[in-house]
């Protein structure tokens, strides 16, 4: 058993926390099950600090961005039944600057990832707060303006998701709104301008981390609550997009674990049993006992 297991167990007896065989905390039944797990090593000293995440329709072909300012593109593999079992191809380069350098120091933490079909490349960073779009990997930055409030989010809790709805509009909001009774801002890139149409709730101390939006049209929300030696808490929400904003929060996933690895990236894809899973990846900040895990599931409708 590995030794974040042993640790969870141990201290789960002392506090009478009830774990599954995995070392997880047990929790009610959700909409989502598991389908596929898989720990994700790479001898390249560039590897690590996964944060976003985006999925081909095929649910294989993926693209993914660090937080030291890499970009990660490869092949999902799945098992005989479908389930996640592994990563091939992996190709590892530099995103790169309007000048066709790479990013460095405060320009390199990129947090949000979302693809156009066209194959436009969007990325969202914080430190300093912004979206820069790329034609494809390895080619300049070409930024893309800037909200007046970008300027004035937190130093670490910039614009950490990113999606792209389906009228081809940029989605993104910050990992903190300022205070907990304050709901998140939505901001939207439209026409060339960004707008802040709508805001998500705030439920205590959960912030988001990732967003997709689905074959179905609907937001999904990657949450996360940092609980010290527990580890990372992670909640996966939906929301209907209409005219009038968002619907109401549909949870679909949430698991609380002692030393659960701290999930950032989430993307939504349907199988070809129609059914819609989504894959969450995990930030290992370079630093055990964290790991870069991609977790799938399956919705059961």
């Amino acid at each position: 058993m590995p030794v974040r297991s042993v640790l969870a167990l141990g201290l789960a007896a002392l506090a009478g926390i009830a774990l599954d065989g995995q070392g997880r905390v047990a929790a009610p039944a959700w909409p989502a099950r598991e389908v596929g797990r898989h720990v994700w090593t790479a001898d390249d000293p560039r590897f690590g600090g996964v944060s976003g995440l985006e999925l081909a329709d095929d649910g294989e072909t993926f693209a993914a961005v660090t937080d030291r300012g890499m970009l990660l593109t490869g092949r999902l593999l799945r098992d005989g039944a479908g389930r996640l079992s592994g990563v091939d191809g992996v190709r590892i380069q530099p995103l790169r600057d309007a000048r066709g350098a790479p990013v460095t120091g405060r320009d390199a933490d990129a947090e949000g990832l979302a693809v156009a079909p066209d194959g436009t490349l969007y990325v969202s960073f914080e430190a300093e707060h912004r979206v820069w779009s790329f034609a494809g990997p390895g080619t300049p930055a070409r930024p893309l303006p800037l909200h007046p409030d970008f300027a004035r989010l937190q130093n670490n809790s910039g614009l950490e998701a990113l999606a792209i709805d389906r009228e081809g509009r940029l989605l993104t909001l910050p990992e903190r709104s300022g205070r907990l009774d304050r709901p998140f801002p939505v901001y939207r890139l439209e026409n060339g301008a960004w707008t802040q149409p709508f805001d998500l709730p705030r439920d205590g101390a959960w912030l988001p981390v990732g967003a997709d939006v689905g074959p179905d049209g609907r937001l999904y929300l990657l949450e996360r609550n940092f609980r010290g030696l527990r580890g990372f808490d992670a909640r996966v929400s939906r929301f209907a997009l209409g005219p009038g904003g968002p619907g109401p929060r549909e949870v679909l996933l949430e698991s609380r674990a002692l030393f659960q690895n701290n999930f950032e990236g989430i993307a939504v894809w349907r199988d070809g049993d129609g059914r819609l899973r989504f894959v969450l990846v995990s930030d290992d900040n370079f630093a055990f006992p964290l790991t870069t895990e991609l977790v799938e599931y399956r919705l059961a409708d």
